[in-house]
């Protein structure tokens, strides 16, 4: 006997006393096999499903219930994950390449559950200060995979950190308790911009 016989014939009319042998065998067929497929499936899913699911006589009605119950965590779970994605933000505790690669393993997860999500969306997530970066991305024409995305931002983190002006510290000395501060301070200066010098993240040329 095949047991997803049930599972892939629709349930025949319960036969009558004038109902021909045939009829009634065939019948019988097909309720032998859907009582032992709800067994065997019974058997291979947890206590909690079997009781998220309820008392069912029939191994197809017990497959719906259970693509059901998945059908509601997955709509849970995707709005988890969509919350998560939609409110992190790049504080710069971590590297530009550990903040995309767990936006871009959000996106992963939901693209299981059938939401894509665009590689442009995961740029728009970057601090004000890639704004220069965004822009030459936005008005780049040819679409870049996940791996260049991440070459190009550590590329753009590296030359923010070379072009960051080195601010001087404040040296104070403490001549006893309750005193003022007679240290000298001192204030950043904003270096010079050569804008030949100045270059395009796509094409590498010199430029303003």
């Amino acid at each position: 006997m095949d047991l997803d016989y049930a599972l892939r014939e629709e349930e025949p009319l319960a036969p009558t006393d004038t109902d021909a042998p045939e009829v009634k065998e065939k019948y019988e067929w097909w309720e032998k096999s859907s009582r032992l497929s709800l067994i065997l499936m019974k058997s291979r899913v947890s206590k909690s499903i079997r009781r998220a699911v309820g008392e069912v006589t029939k191994a197809k009605d017990f497959l719906k219930a259970i693509k059901e119950q998945f059908a509601k965590s997955d709509k849970a779970l995707a709005n988890t994950l969509m919350k998560r994605l939609t409110s992190k933000t790049f504080d710069g505790s971590k590297s530009v390449r550990a903040h995309i690669t767990e936006m871009r393993d959000l996106a992963a997860q939901l693209k299981t559950l059938k939401i894509d999500i665009s590689k442009p969306f995961l740029v728009h997530f970057l601090p004000a200060e890639y704004g220069p970066f965004k822009i030459s991305y936005n008005t780049h024409k040819e679409e870049w995979s996940i791996t260049e995305l991440l070459t190009m931002c550590v590329q753009e983190e590296e030359r923010m950190k070379y072009d960051k002006p080195e601010v001087a510290h404040l040296a104070t000395r403490l001549k006893g308790k309750g005193k003022k501060d007679h240290g000298k301070r001192q204030y950043k200066v904003p270096p010079k911009t050569d804008g030949s010098k100045v270059k395009c993240f796509f094409c590498k040329k010199d430029g303003m």
